[in-house]
């Protein structure tokens, strides 16, 4: 598919973790074509029951993903731009939308549309060389891909303003600190760790997971008395599940559970 690579990785038991990497040289730019692809390898992805976890990674090289392509953004009429608009957020809709838990592997600049994308996974494990920003207003933009709302759930108001307002890159360690980067592992190593972390979840009760990841997602926008009855349909999904049984037999019989098939 047009600028997307898709491998699934065995994870035992029949489970698998899909990796969904962007490939578009030299910087994986996110093209009208490339928005399309990660759109229907999310969409496909999605509706995979075994599929138990996603890495969405980029191609080696300079970027995880740079951001639009401006190249093709300084040819289009605003026609043009209105018509792309529908297919970039239903791009960034399928990978926030993702129903499994999405890991980003982010290895060198992850700007604009870039980190969107990473904000739009569960965990970000990014290596020594990686760059976060959301340079739009510097180049008479707004972040349009979630920016401003996923940076604001992920850092706090202040930490997200500064970020947007300024357009400025951060390196790795002050992503760390302010909590864009979930783990740091080092140079050329995200996509690994991300996989490693990646079948480590799917290892876990897949109806149990896919539960609490609605929980997360969905509570984190409502209030608190809101959130916990939200908390408490996916303890019920989970809780009434063959997977609770299960998960339970095996623990008293000291054995790794065998998940049923979905």
């Amino acid at each position: 598919m047009d600028g997307i690579t898709l491998t699934r990785h065995a994870a035992g038991g029949g489970a698998v973790v899909a990796e969904i990497m962007l490939d578009r040289p030299p910087v994986n730019a996110l093209s009208t074509s490339l928005a399309r692809a990660l759109a229907t390898t999310c969409a496909e992805i999605a509706a995979e029951p075994s599929v138990r976890a996603v890495v969405l990674s980029g191609a080696p090289g300079r970027a995880f993903c740079a951001g639009a392509d401006l190249k093709e953004r300084a040819a289009m009429t605003d026609a043009d731009i209105a018509a792309q608009r529908p297919v970039v957020r239903a791009m960034f809709g399928a990978v926030l939308g993702l129903p499994q838990p999405a890991i980003a592997a982010v290895h060198g600049f992850a700007l604009g549309g870039g980190c969107e994308l990473a904000l739009s996974c569960d965990l970000i494990v990014a290596d020594e060389t990686a760059v976060f920003g959301l340079p739009e207003v510097t180049v008479g933009l707004v972040p349009g891909g979630g920016g401003t709302q996923l940076a604001l759930r992920r850092l706090g108001a202040g930490r997200a303003a500064d970020l947007v307002l300024t357009g400025r890159k951060i390196p790795v360690d002050e992503a760390e600190r302010l909590g864009l980067a979930d783990r740091r592992v080092p140079a050329g190593h995200a996509t690994t760790a991300a996989l490693e972390l990646a079948q480590q979840i799917a290892a876990n009760s897949p109806v149990a997971v896919r539960a609490a990841k609605q929980a997360l997602r969905h509570g984190w926008a409502v209030g608190l008395e809101s959130a916990l009855d939200i908390e408490d349909a996916a303890w019920r999904t989970a809780a009434f599940s063959a997977d609770r049984r299960e998960g339970i037999a095996a623990f008293a019989e000291k054995r790794p559970p065998t998940w049923p098939t979905p």
